[in-house]
């Protein structure tokens, strides 16, 4: 169970993405897992073939515990057993193998692999069948836009092709069915929950074990259930549970521990803004650029020429990050709040900033965020403008030494050689650890992004 963020001390397994027998790679997704503030994919830190699996899905363990156990690819190899000859077919199996023989079968080209884990996992929820799916990727490798492209295929005949299972084959979905994950679905069995009854808050609905838990509970008391407090009684606090009780103890422990310190400045967009409009015109709607990624990007560019403000006070010394990974902070699921990094920022250009925004936000609210984005964010981004907020004074994720709060686009009065005209402006915000710097550092880093914001054709 890997460590997903500095509060995190232990999580729930949710789903495999793996089966036994399976060979991954570095990088690939294996499992999922929930944090009490979102359901992240846990990618493999090796390379082999899946021996065997250490925790049952929905099993709660603590950072650190083993897993699953891989066989690395060439002992695997070395301790397969040799293969024997098949017995000899009797007369009906003869007789049913020369039957099969009539119908061709796809073809493939040699060579070809039926799909790494994340593609079977993907061919699964689409229900595509991958021994007739003939890949277009190198050496006949099945990629996916094959398997969507079957999937569409298979929808437009209005034909099904289930992948089989060995375990339980799954029924036949309905039409218009809602998707459902295989723990989700388990989950349903075990708990007796009707799963067309619940709504799901995953991708595109599907439903979550989250989901299933919640239609176990039933719903809350209503106004008339509710229990009335007694006149002059005294108010007994609701103890705080998942996500929030981890909020409480994260954001507790940094105001207790984090000597934190403010510095704020007003920024005149205007440069930005009418940059923008001229740049969106010739881009599609899709493509488009918002202030909040120039602010973004503005702000990666100074973090990275005020080292000092990226990185960690780890050990009462402060560790610089080994580049700028900005982390988002991203409200999810009942109220949580995540904050996942966009790594190597400085590097980006500003569109490939405003896609990776645009991604990983969608992810974090679809609770499918990676380990890696999880691990390292080294300065951590708060933008509650499209809140209607105006300031932004955050709190520190510790162990990192700054945060910056972004607040929304406001046009105010601004005075420019002496003349005052009405600006779009911002309001940044930035909280600093005072241990590893002072508030003159927090204002060459405001002034910085300032004087970046000011040339955004350079962004």
């Amino acid at each position: 169970m890997p460590s997903l963020g500095a509060d995190m001390d232990a999580g729930t397994l949710v789903e495999w993405l793996v089966h036994e027998g399976d060979t991954v790679r570095r990088g690939d997704p294996m499992a999922v897992i929930d944090t009490d503030k979102s359901a992240i994919e846990v990618e493999s830190f090796d390379e082999g073939v899946v021996e065997s699996f250490l925790v049952e899905p929905g099993t709660r363990v603590a950072v650190g515990t083993p897993l699953a156990r891989l066989t690395p690819l060439g002992a695997a190899a070395e301790e397969a057993p040799a293969l024997s000859a098949p017995p000899a077919p009797g007369p009906a199996a003869a007789a049913a193998s020369r039957e099969a023989a009539r119908i061709p079968a796809p073809r493939r080209p040699a060579g070809a692999r039926i799909g790494t884990p994340p593609l079977r996992h993907h061919a699964a929820e689409l229900g595509v069948d991958l021994t007739k799916v003939v890949g277009t990727g190198a050496h006949g490798t099945i990629t996916r836009a094959d398997i969507d492209r079957a999937a569409a295929e298979a929808a437009s005949s209005g034909a099904t092709s289930a992948t089989p299972s060995a375990a339980a084959p799954p029924a036949p979905a309905a039409p218009g069915a809602p998707r459902v994950s295989p723990y989700a679905r388990r989950l349903a069995r075990e708990m007796g929950v009707d799963l067309t009854k619940v709504e799901g808050s995953g991708r595109e609905g599907a439903v979550r074990a989250d989901d299933v838990r919640a239609a176990a509970a039933g719903p809350g008391p209503t106004a008339e259930q509710a229990p009335v407090a007694e006149p002059g009684a005294e108010p007994r606090p609701v103890a705080a549970s998942g996500s929030r009780a981890t909020i409480a103890a994260l954001m507790s422990r940094a105001k207790r521990e984090i000597p934190h310190y403010y510095v704020a400045q007003t920024v005149d967009l205007t440069p930005l803004v009418e940059w923008l409009r001229r740049t969106n015109k010739e881009r599609p709607v899709s493509e488009r650029i918002v202030a909040a990624a120039a602010i973004l990007k503005a702000a990666a560019l100074a973090a990275r020429e005020h080292p000092e403000l990226n990185g960690f006070w780890l050990d009462d010394g402060f560790v610089p990050g080994d580049d700028v990974h900005l982390g988002i902070a991203v409200h999810v699921r009942d109220g949580a709040l995540v904050a996942p990094a966009i790594h190597h920022t400085a590097d980006l250009t500003l569109p490939e900033v405003m896609a990776a925004l645009r991604d990983l936000v969608k992810r974090a609210r679809a609770g499918r965020l990676r380990r890696a984005e999880m691990a390292d964010p080294t300065l951590t981004v708060s933008d509650l403008g499209d809140q209607g907020v105006e300031e932004v004074i955050g709190v520190i994720y510790a162990p990192q030494v700054a945060l910056l709060g972004v607040g929304r686009v406001v046009e105010r009065p601004w005075a420019v050689d002496q003349m005052i005209g009405v600006r779009p402006t911002v309001r940044l915000t930035l909280s600093g650890d005072h241990r590893a710097t002072d508030g003159a550092a927090g204002a060459r880093f405001l002034n910085t992004v300032d004087r970046l914001l000011q040339h955004p054709e350079e962004l």
